[in-house]
């Protein structure tokens, strides 16, 4: 097969790209691919995917000024290094930038807890036992819209003592 750009060479490189959900293809020589930006896939991906996720950053709604003031204790990256990158600078930025990441975290995964298993090394630690309290809390809230005030209690108490650090049975 030819290259779709320059019709004179073999294609090497075929880019498949998905946009709001229509797919394109594109295959080129090598030579036309280093021209548009496609020379090394994986490398590029990366500042792709950082155009991408800066973009629904971007888009938050966030003063420019409030943006560049706010730093990152550990990392030193403000918002604004975020949004134009794409990259968080470390762990402590999510916590640092919690309330401007929050909208576009819930945006791309439509949710911001993890929702998945639990590994059995830290089923029993600390962690663990946060995420079953907010379970019975959200439970807890839905048994007194309900008006169901037995079941209410019952929650209460078990959230009560998990906090004391009792065992739930």
């Amino acid at each position: 097969m030819l290259c779709q750009n320059c019709g004179k060479y073999e294609a090497t490189t075929h880019v498949k790209r998905i946009v709001n959900g229509e797919a394109a293809e594109a295959h080129l020589c090598s030579d036309c691919a280093r021209m548009l930006g496609y020379e090394d896939v994986f490398g590029g991906f990366g500042n792709i995917f950082g155009s991408f996720l800066g973009s629904f950053l971007g888009d938050s709604g966030v003063s420019s000024l409030s943006a560049r003031t706010l730093q990152c204790d550990k990392c030193g990256s403000t918002f604004n290094d975020i949004v134009e990158s794409g990259k968080i600078g470390c762990a402590q930025c999510y916590k640092t930038f919690y309330d401007k990441l929050l909208p576009s975290l819930q945006r791309i995964h439509g949710k911001t807890r993890h929702e998945g298993k639990i590994p059995n090394r830290i089923a029993v630690n600390e962690d663990s036992s946060k995420v079953q309290i907010e379970k019975l809390e959200e439970e807890l809230k839905a048994a007194v819209e309900s008006q169901n005030y037995e079941t209410a209690a019952l929650l209460r108490d078990k959230i009560k003592e998990i906090k004391e650090g009792g065992k739930n049975e």
